[in-house]
């Protein structure tokens, strides 16, 4: 399938949805708070959304229950919301994605609880450090195989290891579309495959593990992923789109 490429009209209107994700995001981490429950939080981010008269387009997409996703501690992406309290140390990662007038906006971040260890700031550094770095890099002509692999490098120089099995996508009139972008090199040869245009806008979305990036599927509730080392990892995650040729985060408030 080939890569769309958007017009500026087009653009303009991702703009919009992308901001919606962002500024849902920034009220999320201005009132999240130990103890609340992983459920108000996702209540509040749904109420935050309607109030914008948006969408929240992870509600039932391929029956997601939820519309913001909050991975708590070892659960690196796709958490669900339930009655799990937050506590002071805990590190969340939320992910929310929004539909405005049929075109989406989708990004992350993870957040700290109240005081956390110098272990957990380092963690969530990674995948923020590496989501602008890879932002900062990119250029048209540029392959998305050179991307991949300059994250999975930086991502090793932190001391840390891409999540596998999972990726940065196209966006646009649908919530995911081609390409698909891992964090790390697939094959050896990253000078292969379709190359970064002008009109393209696609996620970014760094997912960090500790020592081991095979990821495990919560067997529960069959969509919470973990690394198969158990220990806490994090998410980050923008909407970009290539305009003279250069990247622009569109999901800034």
């Amino acid at each position: 399938m080939a890569i769309s490429i958007k017009k500026p009209s087009d653009i303009d209107k991702l703009r919009v949805s992308n901001n919606y994700v962002a500024k849902t995001l920034e009220h999320l981490r201005t009132y999240i708070r130990p103890g609340m429950t992983l459920k108000q939080i996702n209540e509040m981010g749904e109420e935050f959304i309607a109030s914008l008269d948006a969408k929240p387009a992870f509600k039932g997409l391929y029956g997601f229950p939820a519309g913001v996703c909050t991975s708590l501690n070892e659960v690196i992406i796709h958490g669900v919301p339930d009655d799990t309290v937050v506590k002071e140390g805990d590190i969340l990662g939320l992910d929310i994605g929004v539909e405005k007038d049929g075109w989406y906006g989708d990004a992350a971040v993870t957040i700290p609880i109240g005081q956390i260890s110098e272990e957990d700031e380092k963690l969530i550094a990674c995948a923020k450090d590496s989501l602008m770095y890879a932002i900062s890099i990119i250029e048209s002509g540029m392959r998305f195989k050179e991307l991949s692999f300059a994250l999975e490098q930086f991502i090793h120089e932190r001391g840390f290891v891409p999540l596998r099995g999972f990726c940065g996508h196209g966006i646009g009139k649908k919530p995911h579309e081609e390409p698909e972008i891992p964090n790390y090199l697939e094959g050896r040869n990253p000078k292969q495959g379709p190359k970064i245009k002008n009109g393209m806008v696609f996620c970014i979305e760094p997912m960090i593990c500790q020592k081991s990036g095979v990821a495990v599927v919560d067997e529960n509730d069959k969509w919470s992923v973990r690394s198969e080392d158990g220990l806490r990892g994090s998410h980050y995650e923008h909407t970009v789109a290539i305009i003279d040729n250069k990247a622009e985060i569109l999901s800034l408030p």
